[in-house]
């Protein structure tokens, strides 16, 4: 999947060179360089969107697992058989993780130990919180049963937050996203139509500013580019685009690496459309 899109990408950057040299087109170099660049990326972000919906299901599923433990030692069954029983079942991305714990305890390590080397390949803060509770009561010997339902309510709880609050940040999401694209728009009609129009108010001011400092032996008014100020506009609207993602990821999620994704769908849509319009 990476070196689809890096291949593909550097196919679009030769392309794009290759037609740069012989054509001279300055802005479909810039657009065809932008969608190498995106079609390089596209397969890490993917990664990263992949590994994130992994890790979502891993909660969800050692919520299931914990629940499912709790009822097997409520019924008189120990921790350690319990744990055994339940590598049979599939338990989505988190399988892997429970046939590993119900292989070493089936070896002989003891269950703490065990569990401690779960979390550490699950690399969860939930489940490493979790993991040390059971851990803990299983080493204390106390009512190992009440434990593990204290824990099942508390990941449902903790699971049942993360919902409610990415549904009451949802909109805050979608306005985000508004925002930025109105910005855009102001940003291009600049471009498009206030910049040509001060463009020719800026040469007209400069000759006639330079026939007077002819006679005076002044220095002319110097003029503007409007292409210049255009990639500036493009710069901000990249930058904006770039944090603008990781404010809404960490708003959503609670992290900043979810807002990669983000980040990269604003920056590509600002860079598209704004490279896109210049060729029309």
């Amino acid at each position: 999947m990476h070196w689809i899109g890096i291949v593909s990408g550097g196919l679009l950057v030769i392309i794009s060179s290759i037609f740069f040299y012989v054509q001279a087109e300055k802005n479909l170099f810039i657009f065809l360089i932008g969608l190498g660049i995106a079609a390089m990326i596209f397969p890490f972000i993917v990664g990263i969107v992949n590994e994130g919906k992994k890790e979502q299901e891993i909660s969800e599923m050692f919520l299931e697992f914990s629940r499912n433990l709790a009822e097997s030692v409520n019924i008189g069954t120990p921790i350690s058989k319990s744990i055994i029983n339940m590598a049979k079942k599939k338990y989505g991305a988190l399988t892997p993780h429970i046939e590993k714990l119900g292989n070493q305890i089936s070896l002989g390590i003891p269950v703490n130990r065990a569990l401690e080397n779960f979390a550490k390949d699950v690399n969860n803060p939930v489940i490493s919180r979790a993991v040390t509770l059971i851990s803990e009561a299983e080493r204390a010997g106390g009512e190992i049963d009440y434990i593990l339902q204290s824990v099942a309510e508390s990941i449902s709880e903790i699971e049942k937050l993360k919902i409610e609050r990415k549904a009451a940040i949802s909109s805050l999401v979608v306005q985000g996203y508004i925002i930025y694209f109105i910005f855009i728009g102001i940003m291009l009609m600049m471009e498009i139509k206030i910049l040509p129009l001060a463009a020719q108010v800026s040469s007209l001011k400069g000759i006639s500013s330079s026939t007077l400092n002819v006679a005076d032996g002044g220095l002319s008014t110097p003029v503007f580019s409007a292409d210049s100020l255009g990639t500036l506009f493009l710069s901000l609207l990249l930058a904006q685009g770039f944090f603008s993602g990781f404010a809404i990821g960490k708003l959503t999620e609670g992290n900043l690496k979810a807002g990669i994704k983000h980040s990269f769908i604003m920056m590509i849509s600002a860079f598209l459309i704004a490279t896109g319009i210049r060729l029309i």
